[in-house]
């Protein structure tokens, strides 16, 4: 059995078609522990990018539903390509657009999953479209994005975590440790 169909998130980052901005496996996982998949349910994920989080959702169960909205048009190529490698495209739609102008469109959200870039006026609308027991998970990694999760926390309670991780790499004949990106996470349940 390959490890790619195991239905415990987080596959390998190579595993998927991407331009080096990726929800790397580790945060992915984490990510999707806050998510928490649950059958017939439906997930936001604004800002697709190459939609590593919309294909371990849909891997959860196979009722699982999902839209991924993505303005760059060469990363939603990258999310159409990983839907099909996995065979989620049926149930995974993607919207090419600004997360904006394309949250009237959605259909009704279970979770709710933003990996950069979260403005105060999409958190908002997107926490309002939340059910009661909603899920909302958002990462940033910029200054900005902090002070912004920093806000809705202070607002909205949740969890706020920041997470630095280090994966070993080689520094010549030596190994030594390479952190990746910090990532502040906000989780919300509604």
């Amino acid at each position: 059995m390959s490890h790619l169909e195991s239905f415990v998130p987080g596959l390998p980052d190579d595993a998927f078609v991407h331009d080096g901005l990726i929800t790397k496996r580790i945060i992915r996982a984490a990510a999707l522990a806050h998510l928490r998949p649950c059958s017939g349910e439906t997930l936001w994920d604004l800002g697709v990018g190459a939609g590593s989080i919309l294909v371990e959702w849909l891997r959860a169960h196979p009722t699982t539903r999902g839209v991924g909205v993505e303005r760059r048009p060469d990363r939603l190529v990258n999310a159409q390509e990983n839907l099909a490698r996995f065979g989620l495209a049926e149930r995974g739609r993607l919207i090419a657009g600004d997360v904006a102008d394309c949250l009237d469109e959605l259909p009704e959200p279970d979770a709710v999953f933003v990996g950069g870039g979260l403005s105060a006026d999409v958190a908002e609308a997107s926490l309002a479209r939340l059910p009661a027991g909603g899920r909302f998970v958002a990462h940033g990694v910029t200054i900005e994005a902090e002070i912004r999760l920093t806000d809705l926390h202070a607002r909205h309670g949740g969890e706020l975590t920041r997470m630095a991780v280090e994966v070993s790499d080689r520094i010549g004949s030596f190994r030594g440790w390479k952190p990746l990106r910090t990532v502040v996470q906000w989780a919300y349940v509604g």
